[in-house]
């Protein structure tokens, strides 16, 4: 991390180079982050229970809002670093770090007390039963407890990546996500903790990478380091940050409300158990979802560099190809789901009636997976260049303008079917919008000068 001049190739290098240098390690990353909250999901499925397993996926609204505030700050704040290092500004990319560190101890403790004292009535209005609250009230009590740290990590790891240190910010999800795999068996099987032993293990193996995170920051010849000075907020930085992030924060909460809205339907139509098989489906499904969010986030900083030095044609290039890399990615998803969908749900549980209603809901969900990853690819290219206007529509529209109307509708005519065609509907007509967004702004920039 001594160089400091290491984030200039983002404008000079080759951009399949580049794209590959800060993709794959993101794509590990978050690879490694998906199959780590799916054995989570296992772990509890085996070692707690398929009510459990229940319980758990009842949390998910309050994981994807604790998501939304961090990712407000930390990527939100990345892409503004990725941005003011193209235009050499390496003064205001020293107090964006300083102001992450302040705004993410702000939000992480004011969440956490805020849910902690309403946590019961909060899981109740998600959905939660009598024999699920349980489950899903001693996890988050734990995770709650720990969130300051939880967005402390991934905003620096977000940082990391943006400055220049893809490969570092790989090996912290990586980890974190060993760590947790030893903790979790140890503290579920050995000691006998339940589902709260695997909130302990998220939490402690944050908190040993977070202290790796805080030390790499600490070196004085890295161009953004520790420092007096940088931790007071500056109304530039804060208001750019949060306006970049407000995309991110926006998906993550209307992904809140949505998992309210399927898991009550879902509980109306199947009981705690469709419940359970839409967390099956949820985790079968962010894995491939957090492989192209790893490649977006190696695309971001290389369009937000290129972008803010003016260099359009290297921005436009790095675009199809990670639209390409995406789809590729997608379409792998595609076909594993629908040939082995049982042998995919009987990963997590051997309770049949389980797997039975899981294995149509990851037909549905993956039918038009090959062309999602357009449609994610273009919305984080807007957030990328600073334009989270059109990321905002793009991310709204689908998990809200369409898939609420449609998930109040269609399950009223065809039960769980219903809910689950419904995710379908709304990714299709999205991957349309990106596609006519998207066209409307490569036109505008192959108008500006190179």
């Amino acid at each position: 991390m001594k160089n400091e001049n290491a984030p200039i190739g983002l404008g000079t290098e080759n951009i399949g180079k580049l794209l590959i240098q800060y993709a794959v390690p993101a794509i590990i990353a978050m690879t490694a982050s998906s199959l780590y909250n799916i054995t989570d999901s296992i772990f509890i499925g085996h070692g707690v229970g398929p009510l459990a397993l229940s319980g758990l996926a009842i949390t998910f609204p309050l994981m994807n809002l604790g998501a939304a505030f961090g990712s407000l700050v930390g990527v939100g704040a990345s892409t503004l670093l990725s941005i003011r290092m193209g235009q050499k500004d390496y003064e205001s990319a020293n107090d964006i770090l300083g102001n992450v560190f302040s705004l993410n101890l702000i939000m992480g403790i004011a969440f956490s007390i805020v849910t902690l004292i309403f946590l019961k009535p909060i899981l109740l209005f998600f959905g939660a039963g009598h024999e699920t609250l349980q489950y899903a009230h001693e996890f988050m009590v734990v995770i709650l407890a720990g969130n300051v740290i939880t967005h402390m990590y991934f905003g620096l790891n977000a940082l990391l990546r943006s400055a220049g240190n893809p490969q570092k910010s790989m090996m912290a999800t990586i980890y974190t996500v060993l760590i947790n795999l030893v903790l979790n068996p140890l503290f579920i099987f050995v000691f006998h903790w339940g589902i709260k032993g695997s909130a302990f293990a998220t939490i402690i193996s944050q908190i040993i990478v977070l202290c790796w995170q805080l030390h790499l920051f600490n070196d004085k010849d890295y161009f953004i380091h520790w420092k007096k000075g940088i931790y007071k907020l500056k109304k530039k930085i804060v208001a750019d940050s949060l306006s970049i992030g407000m995309a991110p924060f926006l998906m993550n909460a209307a992904s809140c409300l949505i998992v309210i809205l399927i898991n009550h339907q879902l509980i109306s139509k199947g009981g705690d158990l469709a419940v359970g098989a839409y967390g099956i489906v949820n985790r079968v499904a962010f894995l491939f979802v957090m492989i192209v969010i790893g490649l977006n986030q190696g695309m971001q900083p290389i369009a937000g560099y290129n972008y803010g030095a003016g260099l359009y044609p290297r921005v436009i290039s790095v675009l199809k190809k990670a639209i390409l890399y995406a789809t590729g990615f997608m379409i792998i998803g595609f076909i594993i789901v629908q040939l082995f969908p049982h042998a995919v749900a009987s990963v997590f549980t051997t309770e049949t009636e389980l797997i039975d209603i899981a294995v149509p809901g990851l037909r549905w969900v993956f039918l038009f997976y090959p062309l999602l990853g357009f449609q994610m690819v273009s919305s984080a290219f807007f957030q990328s260049i600073g334009k989270s206007n059109k990321s905002i529509i793009l991310s709204m529209t689908r998990q809200v303008l369409l898939l609420i109307p449609i998930l109040l509708i269609l399950p009223k005519y065809w039960g769980i079917t219903g809910v689950w065609a419904s995710m379908t509907i709304s990714d299709f007509i999205s991957v349309i919008l990106a596609g006519l967004l998207l066209w409307m702004e490569l036109k505008s920039i192959k108008k500006q000068k190179k």
